[in-house]
């Protein structure tokens, strides 16, 4: 018997944001759903504009299980995680505990298809990468939503994602920004008057 699914679906039970005030809140398996979307629309972008050659789904599969240790540690707020490179060096210990937890529920015989998407160090850097951007990018999105309903608690951390998607070489991300985001500005008559 194997408890693995079982711990997969508490992941709608794991708040994100857990530190600020939210005028909707959002959970690690919501949030691991848009991440694989936007992580494939990379992946598709960077193929077709930029002469990569990513497996689009696995991109999407790894973007899915990205935060799945989570179940086991909740998730730790940014401030916390790096308030000091001790603290961020303790923590990443505790996610490699995690990570080998996951994998460990996983029957023998599947070890080696969930490996890389339970233990970050066996992921493929390219792949990893990704949908670490993925991950900015929805974490902006969801600054930029909330900002929209009037909460002014996520403008530090828009502003501090801002810039580290400023800094992405990765041309992709670039391209999202400039096609997908300017619609988040919009509210839903703006948008369907543009269809």
């Amino acid at each position: 018997m194997s408890h693995l699914f079982a711990h997969l679906a508490r992941m709608k039970l794991i708040q994100r944001w857990p530190l600020m005030y939210n005028v909707r809140r959002e959970n690690v398996q919501e949030h691991s759903l848009q991440v694989a979307m936007v992580a494939h629309a990379l992946a598709i972008i960077s193929n077709k504009k930029f002469a990569t050659h990513l497996d689009v789904n696995k991109t999407a599969t790894i973007a899915i299980f990205h935060d799945a240790s989570e179940i086991l540690t909740g998730d730790l707020p940014t401030p916390v995680k790096y308030f000091n490179k001790e603290i961020e060096a303790e923590y990443k210990k505790i996610e490699a505990i995690a990570e080998q937890r996951m994998l460990e529920m996983v029957p023998e015989e599947f070890k080696q298809d969930y490996l890389s998407l339970f233990d970050s160090s066996a992921a493929d850097p390219e792949y990893k990468a990704l949908v670490k951007s993925a991950d900015t990018l929805c974490a902006y999105l969801k600054c930029l939503e909330e900002q929209k309903a009037g909460n002014s608690e996520f403008n530090s951390a828009k502003q501090r994602l801002e810039a580290m998607l400023d800094a992405n070489p990765n041309p992709a991300v670039k391209f999202f920004r400039d096609c997908f985001i300017p619609s988040f500005t919009l509210d839903l008559d703006e948008i369907n008057q543009m269809l």
